[in-house]
C-alpha cells in the first residue's frame, strides 16, 4: 500500500515553486514561488493564494482573473517545478532539510542523510505530514512515501 500522493492531487505550500504559462502571453508567463504566506506574485493581478490550492485549481483562479479586463480567453496551465523540502531527524547520519524528489520513499530519504546511526530503529518511523501538527508511526516498508514538506524522525531503538 503506497502513501503517495498523485500529481492531480497535489496541494500547494509555502516553498514550491510553479511554471505558470499563459498561452500567447509570454510576459505574464514564468517561474513563480510560493511565499511563506503562501502566495504566489503574479505579474497583474498581484497575489494569489496558492496554499491548498492544486496546479489546475490555481490555473482556473489566474485564468478567471485574467479574463476579467485583461485578456481575452485566456488559456492559462500550472505545473509544479520545484517542490518544497522535507526534514529527516533523529537516528541518521546527517539529519536536515533536503530537496524533494518525486516518488521519494523513506528509506530513500535515509540514504540522503547518509543512513541509519547504529543505534537507529529499523522498523518503525514517525512522520509528521506537512500541514498536520501530530506526528504518526508509520511501520518502515520499502513504499513507505515521503511528501513534500514531511518531517520524518528516526527513533532509537532498544535492545
Amino acid at each position: 500500500m503506497s502513501q503517495s500522493v498523485a500529481v492531480e492531487d497535489y496541494k500547494l505550500g509555502a516553498g514550491d515553486k510553479v511554471r505558470m504559462t499563459v498561452f500567447n502571453e509570454p510576459t505574464l508567463s514564468g517561474e513563480f514561488s510560493a511565499s511563506a504566506d503562501g502566495a504566489l506574485s503574479l505579474p497583474l493581478l498581484g497575489d494569489v493564494q496558492a496554499v491548498g490550492k492544486s496546479p489546475v485549481e490555481i490555473a482556473k483562479i489566474v485564468q478567471t482573473r485574467l479574463s476579467d479586463g485583461y485578456i481575452r480567453e485566456p488559456k492559462v496551465s500550472v505545473e509544479v517545478t520545484a517542490y518544497r523540502p522535507f526534514f529527516i531527524l533523529g537516528e541518521v547520519t546527517a539529519p536536515g532539510q533536503y530537496p524533494y524528489a518525486s516518488g521519494l520513499t523513506v528509506l530513500n530519504a535515509v540514504a540522503t542523510a547518509q543512513g541509519f546511526t547504529p543505534r537507529a530503529s529499523r522498523k518503525v518511523v514517525y512522520i509528521r505530514r506537512s500541514g498536520s501538527t501530530a506526528e504518526e508511526t508509520y511501520r518502515l516498508t520499502p513504499d513507505l512515501s515521503v511528501r513534500p514538506g514531511d518531517t520524518i524522525r528516526v527513533g532509537e531503538r532498544y535492545f
